[in-house]
């Protein structure tokens, strides 16, 4: 599976890309991660969909900063370039939920473990020694926090956070929920209709949330809400969420058993 990214003239970008795409390791760990997550766990999609929407709305959430005068730590910090930023938000994001593969009770640890030779593999002969390392040691860092709990020290671990929670459109919320029967998981995760990015009116990013009905505000709030507040990004982003045209029913009768 193709990961599909704009690169903008980002050349060490496609590159990264076109060894992503061709790692047989890579599209293995994918759909073992869906192994584990849909047919073991019986929960929702955690393998190679979702690494491509996360990873095309990672992208556009850095771009928009970039583009809002934001600088990315990798630049900040390391007099690296906006495009290494972007190849560390990529390799972040393809990588994330890799340890999946292994089991969802502490994944991003175990990411981490399944990571680190990729990332040595995917950066090989791209950059010197140094500056691949550095590299390394930001991509690995964004893995570990995008779990919720844990504080992340980037823009760029900030950014792949969110993305984590906005792969969020017709039942497809980061939240876990059981391919079973009707819960307050499913339903909100069945009313979020259309996530669009833009640049903000009052903020450098303006995250617009398009629900069927008011049960998607669980998503946005339980997640999305969340994660932003525990992210390095949330003082230039705005989410407006809204009902669009008549209210739908999602669940016309629950029981308890």
């Amino acid at each position: 599976m193709s990961l599909n990214v704009p690169l903008q003239g980002n050349e060490i970008l496609g590159r990264v890309l076109e060894r992503i795409d061709a790692s047989e390791v890579v599209q293995a760990y994918w759909a073992a991660s869906n192994i584990t997550a849909i047919e073991r766990l019986r929960i929702n999609d955690h393998g190679p969909v979702h690494i491509r929407i996360m990873t095309n709305i990672a992208l556009k959430l850095l771009r928009l900063l970039v583009a809002a005068q934001i600088t990315p730590n990798a630049v900040k910090d390391h007099d690296l370039r906006p495009e290494d930023a972007e190849v560390v938000v990529v390799l972040a994001a393809a990588l994330h939920d890799v340890g999946h593969a292994i089991h969802r009770l502490n994944h991003e640890q175990l990411s981490l473990i399944l990571a680190a030779p990729l990332i040595d593999e995917f950066l090989a002969d791209l950059y010197d020694v140094r500056t691949a390392t550095t590299l390394k040691g930001e991509v690995l860092h964004a893995i570990l926090t995008h779990q919720r709990d844990i504080e992340p020290l980037t823009i760029e671990a900030g950014v792949v956070k969110v993305a984590d929670a906005l792969d969020m459109e017709s039942g497809r919320a980061r939240i876990p929920f059981s391919t079973g029967g009707p819960t307050i998981h499913s339903v909100s995760a069945m009313a979020i209709r259309k996530v669009r990015l833009s640049a903000g009116e009052t903020r450098p990013i303006k995250i617009a949330i398009e629900m069927s009905n008011s049960a998607g505000i669980f998503q946005v709030d339980n997640l999305l809400g969340e994660k932003l507040k525990h992210s390095t990004i949330a003082p230039y982003v705005e989410v407006v969420a809204e009902v669009s045209g008549e209210e739908k029913s999602i669940v016309q009768r629950y029981s308890i058993e």
